[in-house]
């Protein structure tokens, strides 16, 4: 799925690295526990999150994430926005909440792996 479809699907704000929406993005996951993003997901390239903090953006690059989408309205402050654009990290906000933002992604082709624990 290209990034710019994530955009529209959620009706997103897209807040940097616009010039990134036509990359293919292959899975995503949602969570505002960034020690379980760590902890359990691999090969995710989309984080869904209403935790907005720096360490959203250092989870993101650790784990080779390519966008990151700030659901409930959630709004990263400008040092973030910026930490994500000198990572090349597409960010975006979107009012949707996680469960609605998930589950439209998902039903349109966009999907997450098994957790192995």
């Amino acid at each position: 799925m290209k990034i710019s479809m994530i955009r529209d699907l959620l009706g997103a704000e897209v807040l940097c690295c616009e010039e990134s929406l036509d990359n293919d993005v292959f899975s995503a996951c949602g969570s505002d526990m960034m020690s379980d993003v760590l902890a359990y997901v691999k090969d995710q390239a989309v984080l869904l999150t209403g935790l907005v903090n720096p360490q959203v953006i250092r989870t993101a690059e650790m784990m080779d994430m390519k966008c990151i989408v700030f659901v409930r309205s959630k709004k990263p402050t400008p040092a973030m926005v910026e930490m994500a654009a000198d990572d090349g990290i597409v960010m975006m906000a979107s009012d949707m909440r996680m469960y609605d933002a998930c589950g439209t992604l998902y039903v349109n082709g966009l999907i997450g792996t098994a957790v192995h624990v």
